[in-house]
C-alpha cells in the first residue's frame, strides 16, 4: 500500500517525481503529494486529495526548477482522506514520506511530548518528529537510532533541510528498490517508475539505510557501515507497463495471459516434462514432503484452492491451503516433513510474509510462486519458482492469477512425476494438455464482445451469485472475487451443492447466477442444482464445454469453452470470468483499473 519515489540529479525532479507517482498510482490513490528541494536549500510542498491528476494540476504553478525530491501515493491507514494526512510530512528540519503501519505511535507521542505539534492523525508524522527529535545533524546516525523506537513496518524516504540534494531511504517490510544512473539516483516502491531511466537496480535490505546524492547511491548497514548492493537486471521492458492502445490496463493485461503463460511454462518443459533445474529446487524437496501447505491471500489463495483441488487426489497425501492473515494465529500443523507453498505475486504481501517465517520457525520446507525477481519472500524462502507475468498494473489481479496457476499445474506434475503417481508418459500428457490451455485462452479472448452483450443484465442488480463443484467451485471463488472487487456488485461463491442448505432462499427472480460446469464426473449433478435455481427465477448464465449436452431451458444464455482435459477449464474460464467483471466495471462507469479502497500490493496487516 502506498507508493513512494525519491530522486536527486540533474534533471528536473517534479517530472520525474509526478511521472513515477502516476505509475505508482495502483498502490494508493486516496491524496498523493511532493516535496521539492529548491535551490535556497527552501522545501516547497505541494499536496491534493484524490488522484495524482489532483496532484499534477496543482503543480502547473510550480516554476522554479528542483533538482531533488520525494513523492508519494497513498492509500489511507491512520486517519481519514484528508489534506492533513496527505503526505509528506514536514516536522522540524525532517521531510518524511511512508508506507506501512507504526504500530506503538501512539506511545511515541507521549514519549515524545508530541501532542501539540502534531497537524495530521496520522502515525507517519509521529515518526517524522521522532526523528526530528533525535536528529543531530548526520541524517544516517539518526535514521538508525530512530529504528530502534518503531515497531510495525516502514519504508521511509526522507530530506533534511541542512542537507539539500540527498535524500535518504530505510525499509522494513515494505519494499523500496534504488538504482543510480548517468541520469541521477533514484529510489521508488515498485520498478515501474525507474523503468524509464534504468534497467539495473538493487532491492534496499530490510534495515539498511540508502544515501542519495545526485552522483552515488550508498548503502549503509545499521551499525553506519556501507555495504555492497546486489544489483539486478530488468528482464520486461517499459511497454510492459503501458496501456499500448487498450482502454483500460486490465483489458490488456487479460489479453497478455496467453503470452505469459507461455513465458513461465516453456522455459521449464525439457523433453516433455516440467523441469526445475535452472530454477534450483531439487526433486528431493518435492518427494520427501508427506502434507503441502498453501498460504496465501485474495487471488493467489484462490489459485492455491484450485491447486489442492488437484494436487491432493492426485499426489494422495493431504494438501491444505490457509488465508495468509489468519495462518500464524491457528496453530497449523507445519513440520519439518511439510512443504509449504508461499504464493504471492508482489512478494511483499506482509501476512503471506508473515505466515512463510513462521513455517520456516517450524522447520518446514518454503517454495514460493512470486512474479517480482528479488522480492522480500523471494530471497527468505528456501526455494523460488519466479513466474513471467511481467508487471500487472491493474489492481484487479488477471494475468498473475494465471501464471501462479500454471506454476502450480508444473509443480504438481513433477511432484506426481517424482514420486512415482504418474509414468513418464502421463506426465508427458498432462504438460501437453497444460499447453492446450493456452490457444483455448485465445480463443475465449475472443469471445470478449459477446461477453459484453451478456453482463447489461447483471449491472441492474445488486447480487450475484457463483456456482460450481470440485475444480469448478475453485474458479467460482475467484470470480465473485472479481466481480466484487471492480462492479461493487456483491457476488459469492457456492459449492452447487451446499445451494439447498440454506444459501437457496436467497435466490429469488432474476438474481443472477454463474454457473461453471465442466467437470465430467459432477456435470450432471451441477445440471441439476441448476434447475434448483432455475425454479426459484434465477437468471443462469452456464460455462461450459463445447461438447456438453445440455438441454434447452437450463440456462438463460450459454458460453462455451473449448473441449479441454477438465483439469485445465481453469484457463479459459478465467478469461471469462474476469471479462464478465470487466465489463461490469465498464458498463457502470466505473475506475476499472483503481477500485475504491483497494490497492495493489498489500504491505499493512
Amino acid at each position: 500500500m502506498c507508493g513512494i519515489i525519491g530522486y536527486t540529479g540533474p534533471l528536473d525532479s517534479k517530472k520525474i517525481l509526478l511521472e513515477g507517482l502516476s505509475q505508482l498510482e495502483y498502490r494508493g490513490y486516496d491524496s498523493a503529494g511532493i516535496a521539492l528541494c529548491m535551490e535556497n536549500s527552501h522545501i516547497r510542498m505541494i499536496r491534493h486529495t484524490g488522484k495524482v491528476s489532483n496532484l499534477k494540476e496543482g503543480c502547473k504553478d510550480v516554476k522554479e526548477v528542483s533538482h531533488c525530491g520525494l513523492g508519494h501515493t497513498r492509500w489511507a491507514t491512520h486517519g481519514g482522506v484528508t489534506m492533513e494526512n496527505t503526505h509528506p510530512h514536514q516536522a522540524g528540519r525532517v521531510i518524511l514520506v511512508h508506507n506501512g503501519i507504526i504500530e506503538n505511535y501512539h506511545q511515541l507521542t507521549t514519549d515524545f511530548q508530541l501532542e501539540g505539534k502534531l497537524r495530521s492523525e496520522t502515525d507517519s508524522e509521529v515518526a517524522a518528529w521522532v526523528l526530528d527529535s533525535i536528529y543531530q545533524g548526520n541524517p544516517v546516525e539518526a535514521i538508525a537510532k530512530l529504528v530502534g523506537y518503531l515497531k510495525g513496518s516502514y519504508s521511509f524516504c526522507m530530506m533534511f533541510e541542512d542537507h539539500p540534494g540527498e535524500v535518504y531511504a530505510i525499509r522494513n517490510v515494505s519494499p523500496l528498490v534504488a538504482a543510480y544512473t548517468p541520469s541521477g539516483s533514484f529510489l521508488a516502491s515498485d520498478l515501474t517508475a525507474l523503468i524509464p531511466y534504468t534497467r539495473q537496480y538493487f532491492v534496499v535490505p530490510e534495515d539498511h539505510i540508502v544515501k542519495l546524492t545526485s552522483y552515488q547511491v550508498q548503502l549503509f548497514d545499521l551499525k553506519l557501515q556501507e555495504q555492497l548492493p546486489e544489483l539486478l537486471e530488468v528482464n520486461w521492458n517499459m511497454e510492459s507497463a503501458m496501456k499500448n492502445g487498450f482502454p483500460h490496463f486490465m483489458l490488456k493485461e487479460i489479453h497478455e495471459q496467453p503470452e505469459a503463460l507461455k513465458n513461465t511454462i516453456l522455459p521449464r518443459l525439457v523433453k516433455g516434462l516440467p523441469d526445475f533445474t535452472d530454477d534450483q529446487i531439487p526433486d528431493c524437496v518435492l518427494k520427501q514432503c508427506n502434507q503441502i501447505h498453501i498460504v496465501a491471500c485474495g487471488t493467489a489463495m484462490h489459485a492455491g484452492m484450485a491447486a489442492r483441488a488437484l494436487m491432493e487426489p492426485l499426489l494422495r497425501i493431504p494438501v491444505t491451503v490457509s488465508i495468509a492473515s489468519e495462518f500464524r494465529y491457528e496453530e497449523p500443523l507445519v513440520d519439518d516433513k511439510t512443504l509449504v507453498i508461499i504464493i504471492s505475486q508482489s512478494g511483499e504481501t506482509i501476512d503471506t510474509l508473515a505466515a512463510m517465517r513462521l513455517a520456516k520457525n517450524y522447520g518446514a520446507a518454503t517454495l514460493s510462486v512470486v512474479n517480482v525477481k528479488g522480492s522480500t519472500i523471494a530471497r527468505e524462502s528456501d526455494y523460488v519458482l519466479y513466474t513471467h507475468a511481467g508487471p500487472e498494473i491493474a489492481v484487479a489481479s488477471t494475468k498473475a492469477y494465471s501464471v501462479q496457476l500454471a506454476a502450480l499445474y508444473m509443480i504438481c506434475c513433477r511432484m506426481a512425476y517424482v514420486r512415482d503417481c504418474y509414468t513418464k508418459e502421463e506426465a508427458e500428457d498432462f504438460m501437453k494438455k497444460l499447453l492446450d490451455a493456452i490457444p483455448a485462452m485465445e480463443a475465449m479472448i475472443e469471445k470478449k464482445e459477446l461477453v459484453k452483450d451478456l453482463v447489461s443484465h447483471l449491472i441492474q442488480k445488486p447480487d450475484a451469485f457463483f456456482i460450481g463443484r470440485g475444480l469448478d467451485y475453485a474458479f467460482s471463488l475467484e470470480g465473485a472475487l472479481k466481480l466484487k472487487e471492480i462492479s461493487y456488485i456483491h457476488a459469492e461463491a457456492y459449492a452447487a451443492g451446499e445451494l439447498k442448505h440454506g444459501t437457496i432462499a436467497l435466490i429469488a427472480d432474476q438474481v443472477p447466477v454463474i454457473a461453471i460446469a465442466t467437470q465430467e464426473k459432477v456435470f450432471l449433478k451441477t445440471i441439476s442444482n441448476i434447475r434448483e435455481v432455475k425454479a426459484r427465477g434465477a437468471f443462469v448464465i452456464l460455462l461450459t464445454k463445447e461438447n456438453a449436452k445440455v438441454e434447452h431451458g437450463v440456462a438463460d444464455i450459454q458460453i462455451n469453452i473449448p473441449d479441454i482435459g477438465d483439469r485445465f477449464t481453469v484457463f479459459p474460464i478465467a478469461v471469462i470470468l474476469q471479462l464478465i467483471a470487466y465489463y461490469a466495471s465498464v458498463g457502470k462507469n466505473l475506475d476499472v483499473d483503481q477500485p475504491r479502497n483497494l490497492a495493489k500490493s498489500v504491505t499493512v496487516e
